[in-house]
C-alpha cells in the first residue's frame, strides 16, 4: 500500500525525502500565467500532446472543447492534436493501457485534467524546469523540485540536461548535502530563453485545463464590474434627485 502511495504521483511529482524541503518553492523560479495570450495556450496544447499525453491523459476534458476555447477549428484540432484515432468530440484519453502503466513505471501515470488545481502553476513550472543529472536514478535523472521523481526528463531534447550543484549545510544536526543552483551541462535544442518559454506555454495550458470556465468567467466579469460600475452611477444621482428637497 505505501509503495503504491509513493508511485502514484508518477510523472510530476513523487513523495519522498529531499535534499531541499519537499514542497518548498525554489527561488529564482517563479511564473506568471496569461490565460488571455491565446497563442501561448495553442502552443502549450501542442506541446502536451506531443510531450506528455503518451502517458498522461485529460479525462476531463474534449478535443472539441479545446479547439473552441482556444480558437482551432474542428479540423485543425484532428489535423494536429489527434494521433490516437480518437474523434474531436471525444476526450482526450490515452491508449496506453492500465497494466502495461504498472508493469513499466510501477504505478499508473496521473490524469493531469485538475493537476494546476492541485498543485498550482508555479509548481508545474519548477518541476519542469529543475530536472538534473543524477547517475544513480533510474532514468538518470533526479528532480531538484520534487526529488526521486518516477518520471524521466521527455523534454530533455529540447532543454538539454543540467547539473545540481551541491553545498554542505549544517542543519544542527550535522551537515547535509544541499543543492544550490543547477547549471546546464549540455545544451538542448532551444535556448534557455526558449525552453523556459516552452514550459510557460505547457503550464498555461495546464492552468487552463484545470477551469476551461475561467477564460469565460473572467471575460464575463470584467462587463459585470463595468455593469455595476454605471449602476452605481444612475443609482446615486437618482437618490440625490429624490433626497434635494428633504433637509
Amino acid at each position: 500500500m505505501k509503495r503504491a502511495l509513493f508511485l502514484s504521483v508518477l510523472c510530476l511529482g513523487s513523495a519522498g525525502p529531499a535534499f531541499a524541503a519537499v514542497g518548498a518553492e525554489l527561488p529564482g523560479y517563479q511564473v506568471v500565467v496569461d490565460l488571455t495570450n491565446r497563442a501561448s495556450l495553442q502552443r502549450g496544447a501542442k506541446y502536451f500532446v506531443n510531450y506528455c499525453m503518451g502517458c498522461h491523459s485529460l479525462q476531463y476534458s474534449r478535443y472539441s472543447r479545446i479547439g473552441e476555447d482556444l480558437g482551432l477549428d474542428m479540423q485543425m484540432v484532428a489535423d494536429n492534436l489527434i494521433f490516437n484515432g480518437r474523434r474531436v468530440s471525444e476526450r482526450m484519453e490515452i491508449s496506453m493501457s492500465q497494466d502495461d502503466a504498472e508493469r513499466w513505471f510501477g504505478a499508473k501515470p496521473p490524469d493531469l485534467s485538475m493537476l494546476a488545481r492541485q498543485k498550482g502553476a508555479t509548481y508545474i513550472y519548477q518541476y519542469l524546469m529543475t530536472f538534473y543529472i543524477d547517475e544513480d536514478r533510474p532514468w538518470g535523472v533526479n528532480n531538484w523540485r520534487f526529488p526521486f521523481t518516477t518520471m524521466p526528463h521527455v523534454l530533455w531534447r529540447e532543454q538539454g540536461l543540467q547539473r545540481a550543484e551541491w553545498e554542505e549545510v549544517d542543519n544542527g544536526n550535522g551537515s547535509k548535502p544541499v543543492i544550490t543552483g543547477l547549471t546546464l551541462e549540455t545544451p538542448g535544442l532551444k535556448t534557455p530563453e526558449e525552453y523556459e518559454q516552452l514550459v510557460v506555454d505547457l503550464t498555461s495550458f495546464l492552468v487552463y485545463v484545470s477551469e476551461p470556465a475561467r477564460l469565460t468567467r473572467e471575460s464575463v466579469g470584467t462587463w459585470v464590474l463595468l455593469f455595476l460600475l454605471i449602476l452605481g452611477g444612475f443609482a446615486y444621482f437618482l437618490k440625490r434627485e429624490y433626497w434635494k428637497d428633504v433637509h
